[in-house]
């Protein structure tokens, strides 16, 4: 499942001015205060989530980074323009960790994707440097069933010549179409270049415009969207 939306229907500029860290959490009720909507980030293990986190922020050491695979192992919401939350989820598919340890991250994620009140689009990211891996598939086919709104981000798109990335998107279009028709929203971004930031800050803004006009009309009031 995802929402849908036009290009010619997302913002013409979303603008991230303040973010702050919200909370840390390892449980989904662990949130302080107010319900605000939630972009969720998650993807295997060093795949660039916390680094795309700071390139939309603007803002390096926001969400922590490491070279170490598997360091995100709680939930953090960062508080974005006082008005909604991006959530840096951890990674799935590290093999270092326990069997213990992972069958906990593993249950976390879980909770947080079927049950978080506020979150209204996961953004599944892929490395664009290889094919879509057996553990992705299975993750997107998972939320597919539990009918979660995804969109999907290729990083590192730095990485590969335009032919090359080319290439690689075709992949992973011949792979999900597969399985969907249309096809899930998907952008090229890059944490060192700053590429696809604005093309996804105007998706989201979209999506929480969306979302929140049609809250509004299912509360019985009117929105212009």
């Amino acid at each position: 499942m995802y929402i849908k939306i036009s290009k010619k229907r997302y913002l013409s500029r979303m603008e991230i001015k303040e973010a702050v860290l919200h909370s840390t959490s390892v449980r989904v009720d662990d949130g302080k205060g107010e319900v605000f909507q939630e972009i969720a980030f998650i993807g295997r293990s060093n795949v660039g989530k916390s680094s795309l986190i700071n390139m939309l922020c603007q803002k390096q050491k926001l969400a922590y980074t490491s070279s170490t695979p598997g360091k995100t192992q709680c939930i953090n919401r960062f508080l974005i323009n006082n008005s909604w939350i991006i959530t840096d989820l951890p990674g799935y598919g590290y093999a270092k960790l326990s069997k213990t340890k992972r069958a906990d991250l593993q249950t976390m994620i879980n909770n947080y994707i079927r049950r978080a009140p506020g979150m209204v689009l996961l953004l599944v990211l892929l490395d664009s440097r290889h094919p879509l891996q057996a553990i992705d598939l299975d993750f997107l086919l998972t939320l597919g069933q539990w009918q979660i709104p995804f969109a999907v981000a290729l990083t590192k798109t730095d990485k590969l010549s335009k032919t090359a990335l080319e290439k690689q998107m075709d992949g992973f279009k011949e792979s999900l179409s597969k399985y969907w028709d249309p096809l899930p929203p998907m952008f090229y971004t890059s944490s060192k270049t700053g590429v696809g930031r604005k093309e996804l800050l105007d998706y989201i803004g979209s999506i929480l415009i969306f979302v929140a006009s049609s809250n509004q009309r299912d509360n019985g009031s009117s929105a212009l969207i």
